[in-house]
């Protein structure tokens, strides 16, 4: 915190600070929050660009990285795919869009550890970092979560790709790492909203920030009840439920996807506005 300047206000879900509002030496009251401080002024960037094509920005890759992602899953969960293209092209598909899925995890993880230690328009010292230990901060958590998450959906994507699996086969080496993947995400989904609403509730569908995460909530959730839906009983060698399976992965799909898009205006509109207008200069 700059010298001169007073701290008037802070909060954040459980011991972890999200917002701080800061009073300066001239009396004008300045808003921080940890989201708005790595999406709207990464180290990474060396390009503002515009809102839908800024290639030089970190935070446009990790949008469009998920919307491809989530299409190549959402695609391969559609009805009819599978019996148009055949079960292994079907396979690809979805390993594929895991292989997207980590790359934008671990990009937000390099903009995770990227933020800025100091208020915007404040001087200070700054370096990029490639690892960081920052256990006191919800993003941290949220962003190596969700990227052990896609590291289980590569495993599970891909061994979905071998073949004559037995039940008991495919139970260990395709649903179990499912699961743990599905696990991390609603993990880390729930951390990224708790981190939006700056506490554990709130309601504010207008705020960009706010939509995004609800909408990687509900994603999560849908991967959720996809993954036990899709436990192979050993009586049948099928699955739990093969209509549920599908269904929650091609809507958790959509959800992310649509998440995803949004990140482009955020990034460009400030993550608290609401999600019709742009952000004020000074909010």
């Amino acid at each position: 915190m700059p010298e001169q300047w007073d701290r008037v206000d802070a909060s954040g879900p459980g011991p972890f600070v999200t917002r701080e509002t800061y009073r300066r030496p001239d009396g004008r009251l300045v808003t921080w929050t940890s989201r708005s401080q790595r999406k709207q002024h990464s180290l990474l960037d060396t390009g503002r660009g515009s809102t839908w094509w800024a290639p030089g920005a970190v935070g446009w890759w990790i949008g469009v990285l998920f919307a491809v992602g989530s299409t190549c899953f959402a695609l391969g969960a559609a009805p009819r795919y599978v019996d148009a293209v055949g079960v292994a092209a079907d396979g690809v598909t979805f390993f594929v869009g895991s292989l997207f899925f980590t790359t934008a995890a671990a990009l937000l993880y390099l903009e995770v550890a990227n933020a800025p230690r100091t208020l915007p328009g404040v001087a200070g010292s700054e370096r990029r970092r490639f690892i960081t230990w920052e256990p006191h901060r919800i993003d941290w958590w949220a962003a190596v979560v969700q990227l052990g998450g896609t590291l289980f959906f590569n495993v599970s994507t891909f061994d979905e790709m071998l073949e004559h699996l037995s039940a008991s086969q495919s139970d260990r080496l395709v649903w179990t790492p499912d699961a743990l993947g599905s696990i991390c995400f609603l993990v880390a989904s729930g951390l990224a909203w708790a981190e939006a609403c700056h506490g554990f509730w709130s309601w504010r569908p207008r705020s960009l920030t706010w939509l995004i995460t609800a909408l990687n909530l509900v994603g999560s959730i849908a991967f959720g009840a996809s993954a036990v839906a899709s436990y192979v009983v050993p009586v049948t060698d099928q699955p739990r439920n093969a209509t549920l399976m599908n269904l929650g992965t091609f809507v958790g799909a959509i959800a992310f996807f649509i998440g995803a898009v949004l990140l482009l205006p955020e990034r460009t509109q400030g993550g608290d506005a609401p999600a019709n207008e742009p952000a004020s200069a000074t909010g």
